[in-house]
């Protein structure tokens, strides 16, 4: 098997009809080696979730939303190589941290590439794409955590544009980690 590149795919945002492959690529990255460093949820709880949670979390960030965005890239013969969701923050609320938001930016998560597709530049594809949309939302800002011990994430985050900011805060499954915020600005 030759190795894919950048040409091999098609990033896009998800249709919200899509909600069944929202699950099955949720349930794939949440098997990855560093899943329980990558993602606050583990595969079991996202097992245990009722299809009507997928459902509305592809409406609510599937084509044509305005507050949320998940991309794929997708191969040649359908399947979903890779994902990137974009969350809009607004200022005068708070993150999930406790933080207050100080103004209009997005916020990455759900970061996940298959192993078999990763090195390729694929990420940055991903990136791009949401950050674009974020752009479009007209964030100030774009912003991710990434795990203090995830050294290849923080590389790939690197790569993209990404850079730390110096806020650190406590990782909410082990108080004793922390998570490194990485921005691209405007």
């Amino acid at each position: 098997m030759t190795t894919p590149t950048s040409d091999d795919y098609v990033v896009r945002a998800i249709r919200p009809d899509e909600w069944a492959a929202v699950k099955r690529l949720r349930l794939d990255a949440l098997r990855d080696p560093v899943a329980h460093i990558a993602f606050l949820e583990t595969y079991e709880d996202a097992l245990a979730r009722p299809d009507s949670f997928y459902q509305e979390r592809a409406i609510g960030s599937g084509e044509g939303s305005s507050t949320a965005q998940q991309f794929v890239a997708e191969t040649p013969d359908g399947n979903w190589a890779g994902t990137v969701t974009v969350l809009v923050e607004q200022p005068g609320t708070t993150d999930w941290a406790g933080y207050p938001v100080e103004r209009r930016q997005g916020h990455v998560v759900g970061v996940f590439v298959r192993p078999e597709h990763r090195g390729n530049g694929l990420i940055k594809m991903l990136f791009d794409a949401g950050v674009s949309w974020a752009w479009q939302q007209s964030a100030e800002r774009v912003r991710l955590f990434v795990h203090a011990d995830n050294a290849r994430a923080q590389g790939a985050y690197r790569k993209a544009g990404f850079g730390p900011s110096g806020l650190v805060v406590s990782f909410t499954k082990d108080e004793s980690e922390e998570e490194l915020e990485f921005v691209l600005e405007r």
